[in-house]
């Protein structure tokens, strides 16, 4: 139970480091437009981590928990690679290099299993439980594929993504500036455009929204209220919200004059950067939560028959099986709370790679790439893909920056973090390896 309730605090310690290795994620384009001061931007940006814990389900949590496959690690392999996400992530943020928080995690755990199924089994193979043959790089879920055809799930999934959320980021906010530039002109084209995006908006929200009677656990007896603050709408009514927002702005850019403009958009990148606050503590705060639940199941495994106490009474979900996932509140509670202090004690060193480094940055970009970013992530969240906010905030300032010109973007810069970005997982692994064999020798 003792090194359960250190693993439980090392992550809950990684979640904190989290917060100020990407406060500037969330800050950066509001603090390099002067929309806000560096103490106003991040108490802006912790509010919104916290709130967070009313808005998210925990579809990336699971994903995390079965990085590994807990019936074939112990607790040491948690150890091991939160201990070595926790030394990634402040090697980068005393380096100033903005990599993925999310993706040292997943190295980390996926290294530290890999490390002991080859010191427990060897490189040969072995018969598991199920009476086949399994090797030591079977320990990882690399790969899964969708129920019904959904989304598959798995370590090669998120590798994906370390490609495809910068993409994204950068396609989604390339066509953002592009509305927003033509919305500027006089013209009526533009206009007719907003208001069609606009009712198709409403129409597909209205189609994503979940009935109270498919609601497992209202939040209350109002069945309006329940539909309105089930997790589920909430998100897709955010996605309205933002859409929504930034198509007003649209039909009234065209009459405003530059000082008119550019007020508004600094008024909406307060809304922008919120937006994106919220992706950023649903996505991060879950991966921990995932390593908690992970690092619980694994405890129950190793010692049948051990009568939990109700606040660690954690269930992993099994659709094979049809088992729900049970966690106690505290577990989002405590991690939604840690990722919003860290956010409060910055990260400024980051702050100004990604905020005047990457690109130049300007409200119209900033408003851009902040509702860019936070459409991704709420996209991926609902996909259960743990993606890296570092990595879609950063593709996101590339895509505003190309609608300028493709000089316009420092790439010297940009191909130094894609290198962070690359060698995160591997090095994390690695690290996660050697740190697992070495408490092996002092924990049986």
């Amino acid at each position: 139970m003792t090194l359960l309730i250190i693993i439980i605090v090392l992550a809950l310690i990684f979640d904190y480091i989290n917060g100020f290795h990407d406060a500037a994620n969330a800050i950066a384009t509001v603090v390099a437009t002067k929309v806000l001061t560096p103490f106003q931007a991040v108490l802006w940006a912790a509010f919104f981590n916290f709130l967070a814990y009313w808005v998210f389900g925990f579809g990336v949590a699971d994903t995390v928990a079965k990085t590994a496959h807990t019936m074939e690690i112990n607790l040491v392999v948690i150890l091991a690679g939160v201990i070595a996400a926790i030394c990634w992530n402040l090697l980068t943020w005393w380096l100033g290099i903005p990599s993925s928080s999310s993706h040292t995690l997943i190295g980390g755990f996926a290294g530290a299993a890999v490390a002991h199924a080859i010191a427990v089994h060897g490189f040969s193979g072995y018969i598991g439980e199920d009476g086949t043959t399994h090797y030591w790089y079977q320990i990882v879920s690399w790969y899964k594929a969708g129920k019904d055809g959904g989304m598959p799930s798995g370590v090669v999934i998120i590798i994906a993504f370390i490609v495809l959320a910068p993409l994204l980021g950068a396609l989604a906010s390339y066509l953002i500036s592009i509305w927003l530039l033509n919305a500027s002109r006089k013209s009526i084209g533009p206009k007719i455009f907003t208001v069609a995006l606009m009712i198709a908006t409403v129409w597909f929200v209205a189609t994503q929204m979940v009935p109270f009677s498919e609601i497992e656990k209202p939040r209350f007896e109002s069945h309006f209220w329940s539909v309105a603050f089930d997790p589920h709408n909430i998100k897709w009514f955010l996605v309205a919200f933002i859409i929504l927002t930034v198509s007003l702005f649209c039909l009234i850019f065209s009459s405003l004059n530059l000082h008119q403009a550019d007020a508004a958009l600094k008024k909406m990148q307060l809304v922008s950067s919120a937006a994106f606050s919220l992706g950023h503590g649903g996505n991060d705060s879950q991966k921990v939560m995932g390593i908690i639940a992970a690092a619980v199941a694994v405890y129950i495994n190793t010692n049948p028959g051990v009568h939990m106490a109700s606040w660690l009474d954690v269930v992993l979900p099994n659709d094979e099986l049809g088992v729900k996932g049970v966690m106690p509140s505290w577990i989002p509670l405590a991690c939604y709370s840690a990722i919003a202090a860290g956010t409060l004690s910055g990260g400024w060193k980051i702050v100004k790679t990604m905020g005047s480094k990457i690109t130049k940055v300007s409200s119209f970009e900033g408003v851009a790439a902040e509702t860019a970013g936070a459409l991704t992530l709420y996209f991926t969240e609902h996909l259960k893909i743990p993606v890296s906010t570092t990595h879609t905030i950063t593709g996101s300032i590339i895509g505003v920056g190309l609608t300028k010109r493709v000089s316009a973007v420092r790439w010297g810069v940009t191909v130094s973090l894609i290198w962070a970005w690359i060698l995160t997982i591997p090095i994390s692994a690695i690290l996660a390896g050697i740190v697992y064999f070495f408490l092996s020798v002092f924990i049986s």
